[in-house]
């Protein structure tokens, strides 16, 4: 493990890791809470607060294309979508529409781009696996 790559990456990344990080930790234990609670909400607020974080500092990281966006960023968008449909179902009563919209942006908007940010090369596969 070579800590260093992510020491060296730019801000954008550091930040960008970090709040996926948090966000991957707040989903795990609102997913593990008893939902409905006074500690599911208050974890669930900070989930969508560090996911939007995440893709907001997303749209500062442009190394891999030249400075343009790149494919991975198709998880931006997702990521705004779902953290309105999960604010507004679940203001509605829509408990099944918040639960789909939250495992939604957990899994398409969290854990498969996370899986891609260790392909080789990129900043997560340089600190795990060089």
């Amino acid at each position: 493990m070579k800590p260093e790559y992510f020491l060296e990456a730019s801000f954008a990344i550091q930040i960008h890791a970090a709040a996926a990080f948090v966000a991957l930790g707040l989903g795990i234990a609102m997913w593990l809470r008893p939902k409905g609670t006074r500690g599911h909400k208050l974890v669930g607020r900070g989930f969508v607060v560090v996911m939007l974080l995440t893709a907001i500092s997303a749209l500062f990281i442009r190394e891999i294309n030249n400075g343009s966006f790149s494919w991975i960023h198709i998880f931006v968008p997702i990521t705004f979508l779902g953290a309105w449909q999960a604010i507004t179902r679940i203001r509605r009563k829509n408990v099944k529409g918040h639960i789909s919209a939250v495992r939604g942006m957990f899994f398409g908007a969290l854990i498969i781009p996370g899986i891609f940010s260790f392909m080789p090369g990129r900043t997560l596969w340089m600190v795990f696996f060089s």
